[in-house]
C-alpha cells in the first residue's frame, strides 16, 4: 500500500515530534482515490466517520486525536465528542455513516475502513494504537480486512 504523502514518520516516542501534518484536502483526496468516490462524497464520508468514531471514544482520547488532525478534520471529531461514551460496533458505525452520507451500506463499509487506514498513516502510531484500543476488536478486524 502506498504511504500517504505527508504522512507521519513512525516513532515509538510519546510526543508528536516527528509527525508531519497532512492537510484535510490530501486526506480526503486519498480517501477518494482509494474508494473510487468523488471528492465531495469522500469529504462527507470522512467527516461522518470521524464524527461517528468520536461517539465511541473517551473525551480525552478525542482531544488527543484532535491535536494530531488538521483543523477541518479535528472539527468533525469535536462535533462527535460527548461525555457519554456510546457502545456500538463496526457494523453500527457503518450504518450510521451510510445514513448520514446517503451512501449505500457497502460503500460506507469500504469508506469507514479506508478512513481508518488513512488515519493510521496520518497520525502518530501511538495515537492510532490508543484510538484502536478504545474502538475495539471488531474495528481492528475491519481495518485489517481492508488490506
Amino acid at each position: 500500500m502506498a504511504r500517504l504523502e505527508g504522512g507521519p514518520r513512525r516513532s515509538s516516542q510519546h510526543s508528536s515530534e516527528g509527525v508531519r501534518r497532512i492537510d484535510e484536502k490530501q486526506f480526503v483526496r486519498t480517501v477518494a482515490e482509494r474508494t473510487g468516490l468523488s471528492r465531495q462524497e469522500a469529504a462527507d464520508l470522512t467527516w461522518a466517520t470521524l464524527e461517528t468514531l468520536a461517539h465511541r471514544v473517551s473525551p480525552g482520547e478525542a482531544r488527543n486525536l484532535i491535536t494530531e488532525l488538521p483543523e477541518g478534520l479535528a472539527e468533525a471529531v469535536r462535533r462527535g465528542t460527548t461525555d457519554l461514551i456510546e457502545r456500538f460496533g463496526h457494523h453500527d458505525s457503518v450504518r450510521r455513516v451510510a445514513e448520514c452520507t446517503m451512501l449505500k451500506e457497502e460503500e460506507a463499509d469500504r469508506g469507514v475502513r479506508t478512513v481508518l487506514a488513512v488515519l493510521r498513516e496520518a497520525i502518530s502510531e501511538k495515537e492510532f494504537n490508543d484510538l484502536m484500543s478504545q474502538l475495539g476488536t471488531d474495528f481492528s478486524q475491519a481495518l485489517e480486512s481492508a488490506g
